[in-house]
Order: C-alpha cells, then structure tokens, then sequence
C-alpha cells in the first residue's frame, strides 16, 4: 500500500475537479501483450509491446515476433535483443512507456530467483497525514488500530487465493500482494488477478513497471527469514510463477496517480492476466490453486458493511515480506476529494507491501467477495484504506476478461 500514505505505494487516479466518465475509463486499460522471452540469469528484459489481437509464438526456444510489433517496438527506441540482454534497465524517462496500449512484460524464464523475491521491496513512498486533502467529503472518525494477524500456514488452506506481485521498478526490485479472482469468461478456470494500479504502473510521473509477476501461496508453509535464505524455488513458489501477459488500470490512475498523498487512490485497482513461466500442466490459475473469488461491483455502503477482512504480506518494519497477514474491522468511509468515490478505510497495523492485497465481505449469499484492495495508509501504520469498487473497476476488470475469451 501506499503511504500517505501508509508504507505502501498507493496512487489516485485522478485531478480534484476534473471527472473522467468510466465508459471512457473502461476504454483506456492498460493494455499489455507478453512476448515469452529466454534468459539463463536475473539480468532479465522486459519486452513485448502490442495491441489487441497481436500475437507472439515461440519456437525452439526462439521468440517469433509479428512485424508490426516490432515496428512498434522500434518505434519507442525498444530493440527486442538488447532489452532482453538487460536493456528493460533503462528508465529513461522518454523511453518509459506509461500509455495504456504500451504495457511491455515479456517472461524472462529465471529471473525471478529464491533470492531476488526474498529481497524485493516495498513501494512505499512515505508521507505523513498532512498529505490528506482534507475531509471534504464524508471521512469517519480515524479507526483505532487493529493488530494483523498472522495466518496460519499451509497459506494454500487458509488463504488460496492470495499471493504477491513482482516487479522491477526504477527504485529497484519492488512487492505487492494480490487476490486470484473469478474470470467471467472462463468459469472455474481463471487466470486473473486483482492488485493495486501502482503495483503496475508508476501513475502520472511514470509508467508501466516491468518484469511482472505473480507467486501464488508465496512462502506456503510460514519458513522464517532466515529458513528462507536456503529455501528452493518449489519451497517459495509452490504453485510456481506466472508473469502478466496482459495488464489494466483505470485511466484515472494512469493521468492523476502520485507517489504520495492520496492523489487517484479511489481509482487504485488493476487486473493482471497471468500465464506460467514454465507452461505448465495446461491447468488455469484458479484450478492450480483451488479457487479464485468473485468481485462486487455494487459493494455496500459503508454503514451496511458489518466487517472487511483485508489480507497481504506486509514487508516494511515492523514485518519483513515473508508471511501473510490479516486484519478485520467494521469499516469507515474516507474522502479525499468531494470529487472522487469515498473510500473504505480500517483500522490495520500492515505495512508497505500489503498494497494492492484484497478487502473480502462476506456476500449476501454468506460467501466471501472481493470488495476492495489495499491502496492508501499513513506512514505510521494504523489504518488502511481501499477503493470502493464501482462502473470504473468493473469496466477494467470487464475488459481483461473479455480480451481472453476466445482463449
């Protein structure tokens, strides 16, 4: 999450006075097309730029590339061989693709290794509470803290559908957390993930992250620190990993998202479309771990709203980004903007790296919902606060879905 915000890293989407319809927020996802790339060391590369419909296959280890992607591609001053020889290192500004076609993230078989997930970071980009805009809107009484509690391992029972998200970014190698979410287009059989919007792109100053990823289960039997530094690949990824092939935001968060405050935080969702690094078995996602939540998009009003349990792997102190963590409270609304959606907001001592895990309400029909993610905090820990999911979010979400359908 992010600090405000909170040691998370947590965009807003957009300006205080200017509103972006969601037809025209549905229409401007990140769009993001992976090229399977090869790589015998974590110098990985990033590569893969495209459109709808374009399409890359691989042969003998060998990526064939469609002719207008890599027009495309050079078009941006991206060479496919020197990114994949470390040249996704390069966060030039200018070279920095940030629009929502532009999403490049090409599996770089390796890269991420037992010691480079053990290492990654929080987003966080601290801020103290003076970074509020102030309760122009409806904001509730700041909650009193709530203790996270650790959750018991083997994650995989008592937690199916959470995981973390890698990715590099220019601070370096960087962490959130994730929920496996139902795809409506392929019941049973997802290969979609609910995250934050600045776990995948840097918001207004930047663009899109590269190298990312999702470990479902991650560390699945609670191994300390210290086990950790001796642990395997299966011992950390049980389920494996799986790299975004494809990636949306809301607009919002892609003009208005900041690195502090609370700038485009009631827009901070995203879906990743996720394959394996290693093929696999055919099986989807959801199937590979058991399940995968379904998401409201008619969430409750806060006041109907009897309890929200939000899940992630906090890895700012005092944490370290190995364990999975909860907390569960009545939440309370929180405004930023009169303009934009009030948010929830809970009383949750996670820190930096539970961004972008998800918020769950037990449905109508008693069964658990993904009604938020973790965005926004203070730099102190003690709350957390969420988008309240709505046309915008099922617009992006809408869109990843439909984009694989056919698949």
């Amino acid at each position: 999450m992010r600090s405000i915000r909170p040691s998370f890293t947590v965009r807003r989407g957009r300006s205080a006075g200017r509103r972006t319809s969601p037809v025209l927020a549905a229409v401007a996802l990140v769009s993001a097309l992976a090229l399977t790339a090869t790589a015998c060391n974590s110098d990985g590369d990033d590569t893969a730029g495209g459109q709808v419909g374009a399409s890359a296959a691989a042969d003998d280890g060998k990526i064939k590339i469609p002719e207008d992607i890599k027009e495309r591609l050079k078009e941006h001053g991206i060479d496919l061989d020197q990114w994949k020889n470390g040249a996704w290192k390069n966060w030039n500004k200018d070279d920095w693709l940030r629009e929502a076609n532009e999403f490049i993230n090409p599996i770089i078989k390796g890269l991420w290794d037992p010691d480079r997930m053990r290492d990654a970071d929080d987003p966080n980009r601290g801020v103290d509470d003076n970074d509020l805009s102030g309760d122009q809107g409806v904001t509730d009484p700041t909650p009193a803290p709530v203790q996270a509690q650790a959750v018991q391992p083997p994650y995989r029972t008592h937690a199916a559908t959470a995981g973390k998200v890698f990715f590099d970014a220019p601070e370096g190698t960087m962490v959130c957390s994730a929920t496996v979410v139902q795809d409506p287009a392929h019941p049973g059989k997802s290969n979609m993930v609910w995250t934050a919007g600045h776990c995948v792109h840097a918001g207004k100053k930047g663009g899109w992250y590269r190298n990312i990823a999702f470990v479902p289960s991650y560390n699945d039997t609670g191994m300390t620190n210290e086990e950790l530094q001796s642990a395997t690949k299966e011992q950390i990824a049980p389920y494996g990993i799986w790299w975004g092939d494809w990636a949306q935001t809301s607009q919002q968060w892609i003009e208005q998202g900041g690195e502090t405050g609370g700038d485009g935080a009631s827009y901070d969702f995203a879906v990743i479309h996720v394959t394996p690094e290693e093929g696999g078995s055919g099986k989807s996602l959801e199937e590979t771990v058991g399940s995968a939540l379904p998401v409201d998009f008619d969430a409750p009003a806060v006041s109907k709203a009897a309890s929200i349990t939000a899940t992630g792997y906090p890895a700012a102190a005092p944490f370290d980004g190995q364990s999975l963590y909860q907390c569960q409270d009545k939440p309370g609304r929180l405004s930023l903007s009169t303009s934009d959606p009030t948010m929830y907001r809970i009383g949750c001592t996670m820190t930096g790296g539970s961004s972008g895990g998800g918020w769950v309400e037990n449905g109508s029909d008693g069964k658990p919902t993904l009604v938020s993610n973790t965005s926004i905090g203070p730099v102190k820990s003690g709350w957390l606060a969420g988008p309240r999911l709505g046309d915008v979010a099922e617009g992006v979400y809408s869109a990843v879905s439909e984009k694989f359908a056919g698949q």
